[in-house]
């Protein structure tokens, strides 16, 4: 029998970094119904940095996430409404309401890859509610594979449906995710997903080395819409699962269709790997924070692969974008020492 793989798409949820969290309704359903008729299992909406993210620290959504995902179920038919919620960011009584009131069924309870701890009252709410529970560990290069299986482990025993490893720099190298995944699928008794970004161009090697290490969930995007050079893309997820011998349940056809007359028409930019993305990769910087150092580099007149450099040097994760402009500050006011 062919090995089932879930695929799970977020370009409503990830993609919302690069479009500036400038989603419409009419986008909204038409991106939500077509994916649900393609067989999408899973669809993620919420802001980039998760349920009530539109702060002035992550950047505000234009149109209200409450009427996003209540247009969402609206033309869903089979598909699990998701949304990403980061404790601290998200609350419970958020939770709570965006299930009662928009339809949600499912969340993916997201923290920094050694701090599940925090995901504890999260993913049991979750499943008081009777919803699907997903723990998801981010920035998953930053700590070793013994590490991740441990913090996953901790997500199992508070009730999580499954782990979703995150890379979310789209810094780790397909033998440090077979590594990783592998530890995670040992470790716990409940399926294991991966989650990448495309900054050093690995997301589709990066997304096969975990499927080959056990993963049986996969995150995507259409187009790879996404923070910094974006994710693996849902259309060319689906035509590789098929050459590889997978089952999917997925329309190939329509969600090339989508990405090319729905999707791409929105973008803003190519999802390319250029230098400023390729040094979030390789400096292993939290992906989101693109847009954020570009503004910061425009308004401080620096070079924005300096800012990145010195974000992976201090190991800045996510959550701490308003740091950006403190540290292009401080490197400004080093340029101008030395002029």
């Amino acid at each position: 029998m062919k090995k089932h793989i879930h695929v799970v798409d977020t370009t409503l949820r990830d993609g919302s970094h690069a479009v500036s969290h400038s989603f419409t309704i009419e986008q909204v359903k038409a991106i939500a119904s077509r994916l649900d008729r393609c067989g999408v299992e899973m669809i993620e909406l919420s802001h980039g940095d998760g349920l009530t993210g539109s702060t002035y620290n992550y950047g505000f959504s234009t149109t209200d996430e409450i009427e996003m995902l209540k247009a969402a179920a609206s033309v869903i038919k089979k598909a699990k409404l998701t949304v990403l919620l980061l404790p601290g960011i998200g609350t419970l009584e958020d939770l709570k309401y965006v299930h009662t009131h928009c339809g949600v069924q499912a969340v993916r309870v997201a923290t920094h890859v050694t701090e599940a701890d925090i995901s504890k009252q999260h993913i049991e709410a979750a499943k008081e509610l009777n919803m699907m529970a997903v723990g998801f560990l981010m920035m998953a290069h930053m700590a070793s594979p013994e590490k991740v299986a441990q913090q996953a482990k901790l997500m199992e025993s508070y009730g999580a449906d499954y782990i979703n490893i995150a890379d979310s720099a789209g810094h780790m190298l397909p033998e440090q995710v077979s590594a990783t995944i592998k530890a995670v699928v040992e470790a716990v008794n409940i399926p294991v997903g991966f989650h990448a970004h495309n900054n050093l161009s690995l997301a589709m090697g990066n997304s096969l080395a975990a499927l080959d290490a056990g993963a049986t969930y996969i995150d995507g995007t259409l187009c790879g819409l996404g923070a910094g050079a974006g994710n693996t893309q849902t259309e060319v997820l689906a035509g590789v699962l098929n050459l590889k011998g997978y089952t999917t349940g997925l329309d190939f056809y329509g969600l090339m269709d989508i990405a090319n007359n729905t999707v791409m028409p929105i973008m803003k930019r190519p999802q390319i790997v250029d230098s400023n993305a390729l040094m979030i990769g390789y400096a292993g910087v939290y992906s989101s924070f693109l847009l954020h150092v570009n503004r910061a580099a425009e308004r401080f007149d620096l070079e924005p692969r300096d800012i990145l450099v010195e974000l992976g040097n201090r190991k800045m994760v996510g959550g701490q974008e308003d740091m950006i402009i403190d540290v292009a500050f401080q490197l400004s006011s080093k340029k101008v020492k030395i002029k």
